[in-house]
C-alpha cells in the first residue's frame, strides 16, 4: 500500500474498532497511529504505555477479529508499539486542544457578556470598529478611540469626542464598549445617554423614605464600573443639581483610575451654563473633533453599507448619493436607505436613474477647497498665496491670513487640525485667528464687507 491507501485503510479500521469495542476502550484507540501493514501484520504506535498494555491485555482478541473482517485475512496479527516521541506529540496535541477549548470558552463568555451589555446598557451591535469607515475627517478620532479601547485609562482620560449631529460620535463611543466587552470581558462597561442619567438622578433623588437607599443604588450603578460612556453631555446644561451629581460621578471614577468617555455636539466651553468644575474636568483629558466626511469618504460609507447588505448597485448611483448628501452620515445613510427601500419594493436594481428619480435633488456644487479659498482671499487682499502660509507679520498679510483661516473653517467645516496642516501653523494659532475674525465681524464693517465679497467670489452668496 502507498501512504494514501494506508491512511484510508487505517481510518476504515479505526471506525470499525470504535464500533466493536466498548466505550472505555475508545480513549486508547483514538491516539493510535498506523506505522505499517505487511503480510497481514498491522503495526500501530501509541504514546500511552497504559493504553498499549490495556489494549493488549483486554481487547487483543476483539481487535484481531475486526482486523480479519476488514482485511479478509485469517492470519492477521497486531503489534502495538510505545513511542516516547509519540507521547510528546500527543502531549502537544492535548495542550493545543485544551487551549482551543479555553479560547472557545472565553469567546463564548465574551459573547454572553456582549449580549448582556447590549441589553443592560443599550449598546447597539452595529456600532463596532469593524464597520466604522475611516477617512480624513475621522482617522485621528478613530485611532484615539481604538487606543482607549485597547488600554483604558492609561492615556486619554477623559476622552471627549465632539462634533455636529450624525457624524459618528455614538458609533465610536459604543465601539469602545463592544471592543472592551469582547476582548476584556472582566471589565465592566456602561453606556448611558445624558438624558437617561438626568432622569435617573431626578427619580432617585426625590424626597422619600427610601431616598438615601435610592441614591446609594444610583451611585453604585454609575461608579462600580471600569468604563463609562456618556453620550450627548450638552443636554446637562443649566441643570445645577444634576451637574453637581455628575461631578461626583466623574471624580469617583477618575480617582479610581477608571476610563471616562464623553460625547457632545460642542466643546465644553460652548455648553451654556456648564459649571466651571465640569468644564475643567471635561477638558483635562483629550478632546477630538469629528467633522463632516468628504465626498470620497461618503462614497466609501454607503458602498460598505451596500456590500454588507448584499445589494447589487451601480457605482455611479452611489457616487450621486455621496455627492448630493454632504451634511452628515445620518442624512447620507437616510438617502441611501430610501433608494434601497424603493429598489427592493419595486424589484429594481440600485441604478443612477433610480437614485435620481427617488431623491430628486439638484446636482450639488463642487466642494470648495482650501486652495480655492486661499486663491480668492489672496486675490482680494492683493497678496501672494504663499504669504498666507508664511510667517510674515505685515498688517495686510496677517488680516488676509486670518480671513482665509476663518473662511476655511466656516465653509469647509474641516477641523482646526486639518486647517493647521494646510497653512503650516500650530493648531492653537489657527483657533486664535478664527476666533479673532469671528469676534470682530459684529463690530468691524470693513471686515464684514470683505467676508461678504469673498463669499460672493466663491459663489456662496
Amino acid at each position: 500500500m502507498d501512504t494514501m491507501e494506508l491512511n484510508q485503510f487505517w481510518e476504515q479500521l479505526k471506525a470499525e474498532l470504535i464500533q466493536a469495542l466498548p466505550e472505555n476502550a475508545h480513549p486508547w484507540i483514538h491516539p493510535l497511529e498506523i506505522s505499517g501493514y505487511d503480510k497481514g501484520v498491522l503495526t500501530v504506535v501509541t504514546g500511552q504505555i497504559m493504553g498499549r498494555d490495556l489494549l493488549r491485555r483486554n481487547h487483543y482478541k476483539q481487535i484481531i477479529d475486526v482486523l480479519k473482517k476488514v482485511t479478509q485475512n485469517p492470519n492477521s496479527d497486531l503489534i502495538i508499539i510505545y513511542d516516547a516521541n509519540a507521547a510528546k506529540s500527543l502531549k502537544k496535541e492535548s495542550e493545543k486542544l485544551q487551549k482551543k477549548i479555553a479560547n472557545a470558552a472565553m469567546k463564548e463568555q465574551a459573547m454572553e457578556n456582549l449580549s448582556y451589555m447590549q441589553s443592560a446598557a443599550n449598546l447597539n451591535l452595529k456600532y463596532k470598529f469593524e464597520n466604522f469607515v475611516v477617512g480624513e475627517n475621522n482617522k485621528f478620532a478613530h485611532a484615539v478611540a481604538m487606543s482607549v479601547a485597547q488600554k483604558p485609562a492609561e492615556k486619554y482620560n477623559p476622552l471627549f469626542i465632539y462634533g455636529a449631529s450624525g457624524l459618528g460620535k455614538t458609533h465610536l463611543m459604543q465601539a469602545i464598549g463592544h471592543y472592551t466587552i469582547f476582548n476584556n470581558p472582566k471589565l465592566k462597561v456602561k453606556y448611558t445617554k445624558t438624558e437617561d442619567y438626568i432622569n435617573d438622578f431626578i427619580s432617585n433623588s426625590r424626597n422619600s423614605k427610601d431616598q438615601v437607599e435610592n441614591m446609594s443604588k444610583f451611585n453604585r450603578k454609575y461608579t462600580n464600573i471600569d468604563i463609562i460612556l456618556i453620550d450627548d453631555i450638552q443636554f446637562i446644561e443649566g441643570k445645577k443639581k444634576t451637574m453637581d451629581q455628575m461631578q461626583h460621578t466623574f471624580d469617583s471614577l477618575y480617582n479610581k483610575g477608571k476610563q471616562i468617555v464623553i460625547t457632545s455636539d460642542r466643546l465644553p466651553k460652548d455648553i451654556p451654563n456648564l459649571t466651571a468644575a465640569l468644564d475643567s474636568r471635561f477638558a483635562m483629558g483629550l478632546m477630538v473633533e469629528l467633522i463632516a466626511p468628504e465626498e470620497n469618504n461618503r462614497f466609501e460609507i454607503i458602498k460598505k453599507l451596500a456590500q454588507d447588505n448584499g445589494l447589487i448597485f451601480e457605482e455611479n448611483a452611489l457616487r450621486y448619493i455621496a455627492k448630493n448628501f454632504s451634511k452628515n452620515v445620518r442624512e447620507l445613510e437616510g438617502a441611501f436607505n430610501k433608494v434601497c427601500a424603493y429598489a427592493e419594493i419595486t424589484e429594481q436594481s440600485l441604478s443612477l436613474k433610480l437614485a435620481k428619480e427617488i431623491l430628486k435633488c439638484d446636482e450639488a456644487e463642487e466642494e470648495i477647497s482650501f486652495d480655492k479659498i486661499a486663491e480668492v482671499t489672496s486675490k482680494y487682499y492683493n497678496v501672494e498665496i504663499e504669504d498666507l502660509k508664511s510667517t510674515a507679520r505685515g498688517q495686510k498679510i496677517s488680516t488676509a491670513r486670518h480671513m482665509a483661516i476663518y473662511l476655511s473653517r466656516e465653509i469647509t467645516e474641516k477641523s482646526f487640525v486639518c486647517i493647521a496642516e494646510y497653512y503650516n501653523k500650530k493648531h492653537t494659532t489657527i483657533m486664535f485667528a478664527y476666533e479673532k475674525i469671528k469676534k470682530e465681524l459684529s463690530t468691524n464693517k470693513e471686515l464684514s464687507s470683505a467676508t461678504r465679497e469673498i463669499k460672493q467670489a466663491l459663489k456662496l452668496i
